[in-house]
């Protein structure tokens, strides 16, 4: 029981550490350009108000450490009302304003760009298809694949392994990283493809060999597959490195797949809303289980690149045309630009209330969804 409260706490704390490093990135974006720009900062605060400590400060900017772990700000003079200070944000140009709003959503593009192709070019997973049982007279028996110890059987008759036989490295010299396995079987749907036809398999075997065997794949039935498998297992604790330059490509490829993802999600949220029982997004307790997940099952290099997939999400979100996020603020950049007429001060910040308690209800809204989830799982 205490083991199981400690293991919950930490997890969260780790959860609230990782929104605070990607939100302070965030923010730091948003600090460089206004800074580059002249526009005044009094105050970067890593967490939220209230304030802890004063922990450093230059001519014109306080650093802040603040009580509530939630992310971090940075506070512009007039970024929200009227200001006779000829450096104060609402007096810019409108390109100067956009170029500040949207450098926190580039830090965070920038930030998952770079972990993806870390992960690329130093330890990408992949996934390998380690044996069970191999069923006699079928193409992997007939090339000598041999699979585990058998365990049981099923009332059919059908027999159990123990998944420990030779492993399946490569399908004609592909190696099927796990993060582009969108449905989590790469090499299983390749063997699928494949079917009626030759294929090399590079195989591991047991005593640490490896070779190279070529099989041909029958067409499969309701009972049998292409290959003649069974009780298998697809661990992902195997990895591959790429050369730089494939890396970069791999990690902007991914970057944009994380951001279209979010995207895709958050448009069926929008159209299903009405019948919607099961959102396709996750709030923070969602967050909360799936960094507890990767972080007790999986290498950490899933930890990574969790990261990176939040980092993209924090990215999309805060560009979303909807106030308070930064996306919001751009929107009203650009049409008070295109009206020439500035909000009333008053109304732009009951806008900003307004759009933030609209947020935290949304945040809840979700979380009890989160809540279903894990009672049904």
């Amino acid at each position: 029981m205490l083991s199981s409260i400690f293991d919950s706490a930490f997890t969260i704390v780790l959860v609230l550490a990782i929104l605070v490093v990607l939100v302070v990135i965030h923010e730091l974006g948003h600090f460089v350009v206004a800074r580059r720009a002249g526009v005044r900062v009094h105050e970067f605060g890593i967490g939220f108000p209230p304030r802890a400590k004063i922990i450093g400060r230059d001519k014109e900017t306080i650093y802040t450490l603040n009580w509530l772990p939630l992310g971090g700000f940075v506070r512009l003079e007039g970024e929200e009302g009227d200001s006779d200070d000829p450096r104060a944000f609402v007096n810019q140009k409108l390109r100067t304003r956009l170029a500040i709003l949207f450098a926190g959503v580039g830090m965070n593009i920038l930030l998952a760009w770079l972990i993806f192709t870390l992960i690329a070019g130093f330890a990408d997973p992949v996934t390998t298809v380690q044996l069970g049982c191999v069923q006699p007279g079928s193409p992997a028996a007939q090339i000598g694949l041999v699979g585990g110890r058998v365990i049981s059987t099923d009332a059919n008759g059908v027999s159990i392994c123990e998944t420990d036989g030779d492993t399946i490295l490569a399908i004609d010299g592909k190696r099927f990283p796990t993060f582009d396995d969108t449905e989590g079987d790469a090499p299983l749907g390749a063997l699928r493809a494949a079917a009626g036809s030759s294929v090399v398999l590079t195989v591991r075997h047991r005593d640490g060999s490896v070779e190279d065997k070529t099989v041909t794949l029958r067409v499969p039935t309701p009972t049998e597959g292409a290959l003649g498998i069974s009780s298998f297992a697809l661990p992902r604790s195997e990895s591959i490195q790429h050369d730089p330059i494939e890396a970069i490509a791999i990690g902007a490829r991914r970057t944009v797949g994380a951001s279209t993802l979010i995207l895709k999600s958050l448009g069926d949220l929008v159209t299903n809303a009405a019948n919607l029982t099961n959102p396709p997004v996750s709030g923070p307790i969602g967050i909360v289980n799936a960094v507890g997940v990767v972080r007790t099952e999986l290498p950490p290099v899933f930890m990574l690149w969790l990261i990176g997939l939040l980092s993209a999400n924090l990215a999309v979100v805060n560009v979303l045309p909807l106030p308070p996020l930064d996306g919001g603020r751009i929107f009203i950049s650009i049409l008070q630009a295109l009206t020439r007429n500035r909000l009333n001060p008053a109304f732009e910040r009951a806008v900003y209330l307004v759009g933030f308690l609209a947020l935290m209800g949304f945040l809840v809204w979700i979380s009890y969804f989160d809540i279903q989830r894990l009672g049904s799982g």
